[in-house]
């Protein structure tokens, strides 16, 4: 509920912890909202062509997931299973990114090196942190 209550207000998940970072590399983005037309006519598909227009050009499997504006997140991964745990985890960033802006309003996001260390050990040729996929 936590990430749909984020989809609902509209707003992308900020990254604002390292627990964020060893999953997504940036925010979690929110679609801007489907027109009437697009509502009207072929809504799943349209609901699919704004989650593609949203993550335009970026690396997709950098941040596995996106919240599309007033409905719920989408998430996905390399099997049904990564994608069922990515959507697991995008329920506890989105849960923790509201607790700590309750907390402190003005919070900056994640230090933009912080970020890199920690989504970088864990994904890429150059990944050494986690459980070996042995």
């Amino acid at each position: 509920p936590q990430a749909t209550a984020w989809a609902q207000a509209g707003r992308a998940i900020p990254a604002l912890g390292t627990t964020h970072a060893d999953y997504f590399y940036g925010q979690i983005a929110c679609t801007r909202a489907l027109s009437d037309e697009e509502i009207a006519h072929n809504y799943e598909l349209n609901t699919g062509k704004v989650i593609v227009e949203t993550i335009g050009d970026s690396n997709v499997m950098a941040s596995p997931g996106i919240l599309v504006k007033e409905h719920a997140p989408f998430t996905w991964g390399k099997s049904p299973a990564q994608a069922v745990h990515n959507a697991v985890v995008v329920e506890v960033v989105a849960g923790m990114a509201l607790q700590t802006l309750q907390i402190n309003a003005e919070v900056d996001t994640l230090n933009p090196s912080l970020l890199d260390k920690h989504y970088s050990r864990k994904h890429g040729a150059n990944a050494y942190y986690g459980q070996s996929k042995k």
